[in-house]
């Protein structure tokens, strides 16, 4: 399993890009996929063909109609673990010894 950031927007549109990150988001919930949307971007959990499948219909629907398009993703591979967006969350939270202010 692979948690993967995915932040995807166009730069020729303007100053609010809420609808055009709209669509992908769209894209990621209809995905199945587990995932969790932050201020900068988007968390998802899945396979790798899966997640690299969700990162190309995100790019596609904003190619439709934008000229120059910024796509940054990283992401964390560890053999053999299972539930890792919770369990990244929780480990932190165990040694802090309090939770953490989640989205």
């Amino acid at each position: 399993m692979i948690v993967l950031d995915l932040s995807i927007f166009p730069l020729d549109k303007g100053e609010s890009l809420s609808p055009y990150v709209a669509r992908c988001v769209d894209i990621i919930d209809r995905s199945g996929l587990d995932y969790r949307c932050h201020a900068m971007g988007t968390t998802i959990e899945g396979e790798f063909d899966e997640l690299m499948d969700v990162v190309r219909q995100c790019f596609q629907a904003l190619a439709a109609d934008c000229d120059r398009i910024i796509c940054s993703i990283k992401f964390d591979y560890r053999k053999g673990r299972k539930g890792g967006i919770e369990s990244k969350l929780q480990s932190v939270e165990a040694r802090l010894g309090r939770p953490v202010r989640k989205q």
